[in-house]
């Protein structure tokens, strides 16, 4: 939550005009404190295209350890509908009503410069705003029977541009799942590659890659063995995802089994991993190894998804919301403290 905490950057000004957008008129508001309502939403408005709301914390954001002033925010409401990556940059200005002198105490950030919001910053505004002490002295016309008036106005400086950007998701207690490729005839395989039947894990299909000749550096001496993406062209472009994988030959005799560990980003572009030099022949077929029993090979696939990292876009246009409402207004001493 955004605050505005040094008064060198608070400008504190005073004018006979209301604010143009928005207005919360509070009655019995000593009720707000009775009733233990720490904070209170205003309803939604528009300003600029979007959806605000004011956010009153009567006694204070105990969350920023606030105690002795109100605290008061303008807040983003409704953004289910913009675009994944949606910025917007605003200046805004919160009021206050003297009912004493009918004027308005305008608060806003002094160095004149628009405030970012954004699916991770929703609100922007001011701590103390006003204290306690000042706003209940009834001569100072902010609490008068009981009642008192707060407002906004939000000018929008709406920026879209086409930009690039990635969102990782990172998945809480991972699941881990086994597959087992029963290879029969391994003596006779004379193919380049065999695949493995699809399975799933994580939400993915992956697939098991063997060379029985071996393959690169593994050529004529090693079996080579992978773990791939199954169908690599259902992984959106720029797509990464983020998996450990044990491959192991089963020992079908004593389970003492031959085990391969890495971990990898998987994407289109690099849609397998394993090991060109997985195991030489020579190991491989060692008489009551128990990974050769019967002419049959048992592999297994061990497969944790950890993570999806995809590509966001969104498209920017440069817009300015101009206010034609001419303020007349004049500096004033500091009356919040």
């Amino acid at each position: 939550m955004g605050s505005f905490l040094d008064d060198d950057e608070v400008t504190r000004t005073v004018s006979d005009a209301p604010p143009t957008h928005y207005t919360v008129k509070v009655q019995s508001f000593s009720l707000l404190l009775k009733n233990s309502i720490d904070k209170y939403e205003s309803g939604e408005f528009e300003a600029g295209g979007y959806k605000w709301k004011l956010m009153l914390y009567p006694s204070g954001n105990t969350k920023k350890n606030v105690t002795d002033h109100i605290s008061v925010y303008i807040a983003m409401s409704d953004t289910s509908s913009l675009q994944l990556g949606w910025e917007v940059y605003a200046v805004f200005r919160l009021f206050m009503l003297d009912q004493n002198r009918d004027k308005y105490f305008i608060l806003e950030d002094g160095t004149g410069k628009e405030k970012r919001f954004h699916a991770l910053k929703l609100e922007w505004g001011f701590d103390r705003f006003i204290s306690l002490k000042v706003f209940n002295d009834a001569s100072n016309g902010y609490l008068l029977e009981d009642t008192c008036a707060f407002g906004a106005e939000v000018f929008v400086r709406k920026e879209r541009r086409k930009g690039k950007g990635e969102c990782l998701s990172m998945i809480k207690d991972a699941p881990t799942t086994k597959y087992l490729w029963r290879i029969e005839n391994f003596s006779n395989l004379d193919k380049e590659c065999y695949d493995s039947s699809v399975f799933i894990a994580g939400d993915q299909k992956w697939k098991i890659q063997l060379y029985p000749k071996g393959r690169q550096r593994g050529s004529g001496s090693h079996i080579s063995l992978y773990l791939a993406l199954a169908d690599p062209t259902t992984t959106p472009p720029g797509s990464k995802i983020h998996a450990d994988l044990t491959m192991r030959i089963l020992d079908q005799i004593q389970a003492r089994h031959y085990s391969g560990k890495a971990d990898y980003w998987f994407s289109e572009t690099n849609k397998e991993r394993g090991w060109a030099r997985y195991i030489s022949f020579s190991y491989l077929n060692l008489s009551g190894s128990g990974r050769i029993v019967k002419d049959v090979c048992l592999v297994e696939a061990e497969v944790t998804v950890h993570g999806i990292s995809s590509p966001m876009q969104c498209n920017q246009v440069y817009i300015i919301f101009i206010n034609l409402f001419v303020l007349t207004r004049k500096p004033v001493s500091n009356p919040f403290n």
